[in-house]
């Protein structure tokens, strides 16, 4: 389960509704910012999932397997990825994180730097286009007019460490944050040792007074991470820190390098006009070594990729109209992936012979999308309503080339898939504290270029190009209300219904090869609700749950075995809470207290209901329900011109057995990732002005 999570500051932000930015109070839609002091709070910052914890609607399981990274799915898309996410869109200051055929890698977020995380749920996720079941958008901080040196190390159970040195300064119109982090772990199971190497570089400038320019470069480096791989219930009941069948003998591991740079130029031509270009590329390296099966040996998969995009988008205001101002965007995303795919077998965890893969896929999208927000008057000042309307049109290609086609069938082919996603929605603005909102939309997640990659031809999975595949529709509604019964107390609530026609299921799975196909029908429909509240100054406490009824709404089978309608989709739990109660001996950090000193606590449960690990949702699928408690002390000080913070903390501090994560479908049944026991973590945080 995540860690400790803190609640965000009270103060209002301005978020992206939509494609519009807007105030999140007033925002029509589900919309959730973690700040960075949150973000700090939430642990060692290595994991999305430590911060994700606080938001209803997301579920972030950590897997404790650095080679698969986190399973994150919002409102149930993205919980059937094996590896990564998928279903969902991930961006990074601007620049998309996601590939066009909606993969992404939660692990390149650089959390030592980032300032605040947004997450969006709901139909205007889908004005992101492929995969929008909603959208995670992580912030670097900008850099403050004094120069500074921040240095911190964190050490944990397990071997974990983290360092991290980060400048931040400004000269002029000039801003920079660059920051440097080293992760290793020797890990709780046996084979999951991992190192990381991470730098995030963020260089802002005016560069005249009505434009900016921010340019980005992130480098990832994951020389190892070992791969203790998933366990049947038989085998994690006695003995959870075990490997996986053959892993150890196999040396199932993986290592990633990911370089990226991207700019963003914004530009205001007049108080009612302004222009955004971005512009990004980068090249990402993957190597895999896979354990042997009882139908195949042990392999490699290999993947070369190099991505590139521009995007652009026109926003404007129109002021004088007789019923109330308008805010409009208009925009275009072009982004396109190209890998190079290889494999071969392996003896003794290297490799060995020839290569039985070499392909090229790619993956591209030309996309266009416009949004009016019309804050509707009544002709006597007042602003009872805001209507909402917005459009994109999608076009995403898959294709590949099979330059080894007499090996294993010819593996070539492309398909292309055309959507037009619309967005309606309307808030009524009740009262000054009260906020109530309505809206719907359309949607559409095309397979992803790995789950196209295999078929299956007279009951065995060839590496043939699955054309045949759909892409999945879906029709978004949900709503919700936002108060503030008082000065000190916020609540979110809303509630939604997701149906989805022709959702991508797995049609077989083994020896390390999964083939997929379209089921009918699923059914998504639920309700979240939060309450933060602050009792005094040094107090506060916050709530957040989630209800998630995620079923298939149609009978259909996977391979020759029948999936009855009713059944729950997998990797999806019914219910989750996370609770948390804080206090701070100087108040919590805000616009007015930016650094408060002294002694801060928290204590959070994180809980979730029972779920299942597979389609047909069998008894040895099922993931026990239950929570835990983390607990978190800091200490802030000044020792002259040097900020110190020390800080400790305990995740799991009842030692409860849980599961932390699940291969859903896994052909073997080794469904089950552990999570830990108790565990705990201390660290320490230099910043000196220069």
């Amino acid at each position: 389960m995540g860690a400790t999570a803190h609640a965000q500051s009270t103060d209002e932000v301005t978020v992206q509704s939509g494609r519009l930015a807007q105030k999140q109070f007033d925002a029509p839609a589900s919309v959730r910012v973690i700040d960075g002091e949150s973000i700090r709070n939430a642990g060692a910052q290595v994991n999305l999932s430590e911060a994700l914890a606080q938001v209803p609607g997301v579920v972030a399981l950590n897997r404790n397997n650095y080679a698969q990274d986190l399973q994150i799915s919002i409102r149930g898309f993205g919980s059937r990825s094996a590896f990564g996410l998928r279903g969902i869109r991930l961006i990074t200051d601007g620049i998309p994180a996601t590939t066009p055929d909606g993969q992404g890698q939660a692990s390149t977020v650089s959390l030592t730097s980032a300032e605040r995380i947004e997450v969006l749920t709901g139909p205007l996720a889908q004005l992101y286009g492929n995969s929008a079941g909603g959208v995670i958008q992580t912030f670097t901080r900008e850099a403050g007019e004094q120069p500074q040196l921040d240095v911190s190390t964190t050490m944990g159970s397990y071997g974990l460490r983290r360092h991290d040195l980060q400048f931040s300064g400004r000269t002029g119109n000039v801003g920079i944050v660059a920051d440097y982090s080293t992760f290793d772990i020797d890990g709780y199971r046996k084979n999951s040792a991992a190192q990381r190497k991470q730098f995030n570089g963020v260089l802002t400038t005016q560069l005249q007074e009505d434009t900016k320019l921010k340019l980005v470069a992130n480098v990832f480096d994951m020389p190892m991470a070992q791969d203790p791989l998933g366990l049947k219930m038989s085998e994690l009941q006695p003995d959870p820190r075990r490997a996986g069948n053959n892993a150890e003998l196999d040396r199932t591991r993986k290592s990633v390098q990911q370089n990226q740079l991207g700019a963003v130029l914004d530009h205001r031509f007049s108080d009612s006009l302004q222009m955004q270009w971005r512009v990004y590329t980068g090249t990402r390296t993957n190597l895999q070594y896979q354990a042997r099966t009882a139908v195949a040996g042990s392999a490699w998969v290999g993947l070369e990729r190099d991505f590139y995009g521009l995007g652009a988008q026109l926003k404007g205001k129109a002021q004088d109209l007789a019923h109330g101002p308008v805010d409009w965007v208009l925009g275009f995303d072009l982004d396109q992936s190209a890998e190079r795919r290889q494999g071969g077998d392996t003896v003794n965890g290297e490799k060995f012979g020839a290569l039985k893969r070499d392909e090229l896929n790619k993956a591209s999208n030309n996309d266009a999308y416009g949004q009016v927000n019309w804050h509707w008057t009544d002709g006597q000042g007042h602003n009872p309503y805001t209507f909402t309307a917005g459009l994109r049109h999608s076009q995403i290609k898959l294709e590949n080339r099979d330059d080894l086609p007499l090996v294993d069938g010819n593996g070539m082919g492309s398909v292309r898939y055309i959507a037009t996603s619309p967005v309606l929605g309307a808030t009524w603005h009740a009262l000054d504290t009260l906020n109530v909102y309505a809206n719907w939309g359309k949607g559409f997640e095309t397979p992803t270029l790995a789950e196209a990659a295999y078929t299956v031809d007279n009951s065995a999975i060839k590496g043939l190009f699955n054309t045949g595949l759909l892409a999945s529709r879906s029709q978004h509604s949900e709503a919700g209300l936002k108060w503030t019964p008082a000065a000190a107390t916020r609540v979110d609530a809303s509630v939604f219904r997701i149906t989805t026609d022709n959702e991508i299921v797995t049609l077989k799975s083994a020896g390390g090869k999964t083939a997929y196909k379209n089921a009918a029908r699923t059914l998504r429909e639920g309700s979240e609700l939060s309450l933060q509240h602050a009792w005094s100054a040094q107090w506060r406490s916050q709530l957040s749950m989630a209800w998630l009824r995620a079923v298939y709404d149609a009978d259909f089978s996977s391979g020759t075995t029948p999936v009855p309608s009713g059944k729950r989709m997998p990797g999806i739990p019914d219910q989750q809470l996370f609770a948390s109660m804080q206090w701070a001996e100087q108040g919590f950090v805000s616009k007015a207290n930016p650094r408060p000193l002294g002694w801060s606590a928290s204590a959070d449960w994180v809980a979730r209901s029972a779920f299942w690990a597979n389609d047909l949702n069998d008894a040895d699928a099922r993931v026990a329900g239950g929570g835990q408690l983390n607990l978190r002390v800091r200490h802030r000080s000044v020792w002259g011109p040097v900020r110190a913070e020390l800080w400790a903390g305990v995740d799991n501090v009842t030692d409860t057995a849980m599961v932390g994560s699940v291969v859903v479908n896994q052909a073997a049944k080794q469904y089950f990732e552990p999570g830990l026991p108790r565990n705990w973590m201390t660290g320490i945080k230099l910043s000196v002005p220069l």
